[in-house]
């Protein structure tokens, strides 16, 4: 039965006994399962060929006779009818991530022959009901990625008045806005559509919300993929905490390449060189910017170019460019051509890791966990970020969140992580993923006594389906098509470093060029948050 059980006193939701849209679901929940979505094509969701519906949740499921809830749904049904073997419900992650269009970019893959590819705006989201949070303007607080002691304060404002608009505007739908309950909605999703089970393939905190989905419902969940995992003993402060580490790993990577082609690149002989360099560049910016250009613009490009490291050369070539072409401390100079270029692509990459913070479904979700209250917590991590982990989103992952100052009590405990009457998946873990950094993909592995796939030398973010993935795409198609696991601990390699003595066709082409298509070529990839 799907309904309320008591655990030490705590109402809890206990799974349905048996599948269907009305075997087995609890008698107030069997309209929401028995529903048939009225399909049309979808508007503007991604490639084309995809069926749009919706359907009605509970906002509350220990009171499904409340109000309701609309979640988006969308469908692109499987190539091969004869070889059909279900649904895979498909999540990009986020949290808040838009699932809709996800169906057509991965429709052209082998996985598009034999299901019918489910995508979904999660609750909150996109299409489905918007939890909509009044913001603060981001220009009235000044939130640089290496803050004096005297802005540090600037975070916890900028944190509490994020939070009161949120608490002004969202009503009372954020504190059912958790993963346990899109979960639930998944299992609604499932029955509606009237299948039996269903196969489930998410990525970044997608792997988080199918390990809760094969928590509560062990007995509706066939294969799972768990692509880029969250590590699930650090909901969820802890696991923001070790991106600082692990971004600033990739700086010391590249530093090392770098310093192995100095003879080509002249950036500095050893590694120690190499970071000094991107220090001193870092300090002039800091005290004398240009072209709008700032210090904190430059840790974001730091941190997010560190991880790419098929694009080394392209940063290398921008960290040359700001070093000889920059005006020097007191100078009235006007940077030359090629610095202002430089400048251009480092505000493109600064711009793009900006845009993917945050939304109030982000929140909502990191809110389901308890945060520390001792802002000195936060200030003493804070203090330690800006001198040895500054780049990409710099003290920002460790400075006090809207959750500090969460201003209501969540319903339920963040669900316990199992894997008991599911048959074992795979988890797809980068070795240089600092978004979700390695640690998390084999402790999920363990947790769920699931087969790991370990992506060798790679600092990307979502493997299955990208363009430079065909040995992870291989193993996971076999896995879902054929039922064919890989090995207990596989490793596939990862996009080649920089090659130096290549042919580059676009050599030429400003960096500001070469950086606007980067980023365009990442978006229409693949669209992992």
């Amino acid at each position: 039965m799907l309904g309320l059980v008591a655990m030490g006193g705590v109402l809890a939701w206990a799974p349905p006994a048996a599948a269907g849209a009305g075997d087995g679901v609890a008698p107030e929940l069997r309209s929401f399962y028995a529903q048939e979505p009225s399909w049309n094509p979808c508007d503007g969701e991604g490639p084309g060929g995809l069926e749009c519906a919706e359907i009605t949740v509970p906002m509350d499921y220990s009171k499904p006779e409340a109000e309701k809830i609309r979640i988006a749904i969308s469908r692109r049904k499987a190539s091969d009818r004869d070889h059909r073997r279900g649904i895979l419900l498909l999540n990009p992650g986020g949290p808040g991530g838009s699932g809709l269009g996800m169906p057509g970019f991965l429709g052209d893959q082998r996985v598009g022959e034999v299901y019918d590819l489910i995508g979904f705006d999660p609750r909150g989201v996109g299409r489905s009901t918007n939890l909509n949070c009044s913001a603060p303007d981001a220009e009235e607080y000044e939130l640089p990625s290496r803050p004096t002691d005297a802005q540090l304060h600037n975070f916890t404002e900028a944190a509490r008045t994020q939070e009161e608009g949120c608490d002004r505007t969202a009503g009372s739908l954020r504190p059912h806005i958790t993963t346990a309950n899109t979960a639930r909605d998944m299992d609604v999703i499932r029955g509606a559509l009237g299948e039996d089970k269903t196969n489930y393939l998410g990525y970044s905190y997608g792997t988080y919300l199918g390990a809760v989905y094969g928590s509560l419902f062990p007995d509706r969940l066939d294969r799972s993929v768990l692509d880029s995992s969250v590590h699930p003993d650090r909901i969820w402060r802890d696991d923001w905490k070790a991106v600082g580490p692990a971004t600033t790993e990739n700086v010391d990577r590249f530093a090392e390449w770098a310093a192995d082609h100095d003879d080509k690149l002249g950036l500095g002989k050893d590694a120690k060189a190499v970071r000094g360099l991107i220090e001193d560049l870092a300090q002039r910016l800091h005290e004398q910017p240009f072209g709008g250009l700032t210090r904190t613009d430059f840790d974001l490009f730091v941190g997010d170019l560190a991880r790419w490291q098929g694009e080394w050369d392209l940063f290398a070539d921008t960290l040359t460019k700001l070093r000889d072409g920059a005006p020097e401390e007191g100078s009235d100079d006007e940077p030359d051509a090629d610095a202002q270029d430089a400048a251009e692509a480092v505000d493109q990459v600064a711009a793009a890791s900006r845009d993917r913070l945050m939304n109030g479904t982000y929140n909502a979700i990191l809110c389901e966990a308890d945060w520390p209250t001792d802002l000195d917590v936060y200030y003493d991590d804070m203090r330690n970020y800006r001198e040895n982990h500054p780049y990409g989103w710099g003290v920002a992952v460790v400075a006090p969140n809207p959750c500090t100052f969460r201003s209501y009590t969540p319903p339920e405990k963040p669900v316990t992580l199992e894997r008991a009457g599911y048959p074992t998946g795979v988890v797809i873990q980068g070795e240089y993923d600092p978004q979700t950094p390695y640690e998390g993909g084999p402790a999920m592995a363990k947790r769920l006594h699931d087969n790991l796939i370990i992506v060798k030398d790679d600092g990307n973010h979502g493997y299955y389906g990208g363009p430079d993935y065909d040995c992870v795409t291989e193993q996971i198609d076999d896995y879902l098509i054929d039922g064919i696991l890989p090995g207990s601990a596989t490793t596939c390699p990862g996009v080649p470093r920089a090659d130096l003595d290549a042919d580059t066709a676009d050599e030429d082409e400003p960096l500001a060029e070469q950086t606007r298509t980067l980023l365009d070529e990442r978006e229409e990839d693949f669209p992992v948050d």
